[in-house]
């Protein structure tokens, strides 16, 4: 699960809505993962794998976003796609990638060595979202840390992720002011 893309995806705790577009056809679906270089959606359009298609979305406050992507993998109703953006979509896309880990709305979990140890990172919101992520994390990959300083948001389920982590005699080595307070409460 180490993350070996060019551009880090973040995930949602409740994905928000997309609308889509392809050969004529349209419908919506959900928005699974975002990054600047493309996103994951569910939608039950029969998308063409290697065809163009349209699509525009709010992460939720952002602008309106709106731009053309290619489908490039398909897996029952999940769809894989990379976006034709310039340079002003990926700012829109960045911003509001920014303000929805800033708000905890979303997240993103990287798992890296770092020094010959395997460590868990968790930027953003800390929550049910995470859970089969972080659960794979925690019990397949050796990770031996986990960095929680950059957590925005954490809520009762991403406080029981922590202490199956301590439970597991697995190190959290530092912690934002946020996961700090619901740790003491």
């Amino acid at each position: 699960m180490k993350e070996q893309r060019r551009h880090q995806r973040i995930r949602f705790k409740y994905p928000p809505l997309v609308r889509i577009g392809q050969l004529g056809l349209s419908g919506t679906g959900t928005l699974e993962n975002l990054s600047l270089g493309g996103l994951m959606l569910r939608t039950e359009l029969p998308l063409k794998v290697g065809e163009p298609f349209g699509c525009e979305f709010v992460v939720f406050d952002s602008p309106l976003i709106d731009m053309p992507a290619v489908v490039v993998s398909k897996v029952g109703d999940l769809y894989g796609s990379r976006f034709q953006a310039g340079p002003i979509s990926e700012s829109l896309i960045q911003g509001a990638i920014d303000k929805a880990l800033a708000s905890g709305k979303a997240s993103i979990l990287s798992i890296n060595d770092l020094q010959g140890r395997k460590v868990m990172r968790v930027v953003g919101g800390l929550n049910a979202g995470l859970r089969n992520d972080m659960l794979y994390g925690l019990t397949r990959t050796g990770v031996e840390q986990i960095d929680l300083s950059e957590v925005t948001e954490i809520d009762s389920e991403g406080l029981d992720l922590c202490r199956l982590a301590i439970a597991q005699k697995i190190e959290i080595v530092r912690v934002s002011p946020c996961v700090r307070a619901l740790m003491a409460a």
